[in-house]
């Protein structure tokens, strides 16, 4: 995992990031937040605790819509179609903008050319965690019972070229396990999916995932993340289990179709790190287990190259296909 990003960006440093330009007259109507998943998952979560805040900032409503379906793909070809003047931007995600446009080369979007990055708002860990039902709490058994029955369990993800997909068939390559792939529109009905034992498990980001883990409704295996999780103690991260390559958190950001005006990108930017200054929304951020970022657009620009970068190089190694 590449820690340089991570560590060396510090939560709100950027506060004092500031334009010459004013953005005078936005906005004058209400702002559309598109969320490229079903209600439920992290990238929901995320998007709802930084609408209201948000709207309130820049004096408009900030109004949440999903738009499900391609593992984010609907939902960000949507965003990239919109005229590029502020009032429909998007939750651009690691789904989004780097491992689905990965392995999926008829994606109707190009992840670094048709969007307009504003800024990162929080990263998240991510956790293989299994319904109590299955005969594993611990790493080690996991991994054993998995290596003794090739193909007998299968795993749930958010949808087909998602994060928790791209992470899972990474770590079936370097485990040397087969579980079965069943893609959903969304990370909330395959969680739903998961706890009620119809899947024995999924990789998922841990924000949507925490609460069942804390409720005994799901278990914990092994989190993506660059130390163990104070919520998750006993869980060791990919990197102690000596599969770093697996170790990636996933991000949640926001970015408009391109060609956005550098005036309304700033007053959009300035407005989502005033809200990350709030005590309020930033605990209730830190509570779903996300780490808040803020950083520049230029910096998220380069995050998404990077993290696009990996992920290509993820498919070409483990030769995925959607095929």
């Amino acid at each position: 995992m590449n820690r340089r990003f991570w560590l060396a960006v510090p939560a709100l440093a950027l506060a004092a990031f500031a334009t010459s330009a004013s953005a005078d007259g936005y906005p004058v109507r209400p702002i559309r937040l598109t969320v490229p998943f079903a209600p439920g998952g992290t990238t929901d979560i995320i998007a709802r605790v930084i609408s209201e805040s948000l709207g309130r900032n820049l004096g408009q409503p900030v109004v949440v819509e999903n738009k499900a379906g391609g593992g984010g793909v609907v939902g960000a070809t949507d965003t990239a179609h919109q005229a590029p003047d502020g009032y429909v931007i998007g939750m651009a995600t690691v789904s989004t903008v780097a491992a689905n446009p990965a392995i999926n080369p008829k994606i109707p979007y190009n992840p670094l050319t048709d969007f307009t990055p504003i800024v990162n708002i929080a990263a998240t860990p991510n956790v293989i965690a299994v319904n109590p039902g299955f005969p594993a709490r611990d790493y080690k058994t996991f991994l054993e019972v998995l290596k003794r029955n090739p193909g007998k369990y299968s795993f749930s993800s958010s949808g087909t070229g998602g994060i928790g997909h791209l992470q899972m068939e990474l770590y079936k390559s370097l485990s040397g396990t087969f579980v079965t792939h069943i893609p959903y529109r969304g990370a909330g009905p395959a969680l739903n999916d998961t706890v009620a034992g119809q899947v024995p498990m999924i990789f998922d980001n841990l924000p949507s995932a925490l609460p069942f883990i804390k409720e005994n409704r799901l278990v914990p295996i092994v989190v993506a993340a660059p130390a163990r999780v104070k919520d998750l103690p006993n869980v060791p991260t990919f990197q102690e289990v000596g599969l770093e390559p697996v170790n990636r958190m996933a991000f949640y950001g926001l970015y408009g179709p391109k060609g956005m005006p550098k005036d309304v990108v700033a007053k959009i930017h300035d407005a989502v790190i005033k809200s990350l200054q709030d005590p309020a929304v930033r605990k209730r951020i830190e509570d779903t287990g996300s780490i808040v970022i803020g950083n520049t657009p230029e910096q998220f620009a380069q995050q998404i190259r990077e993290e696009y970068a990996v992920y290509k190089k993820v498919v070409a190694t483990a030769h995925l296909s959607l095929d």
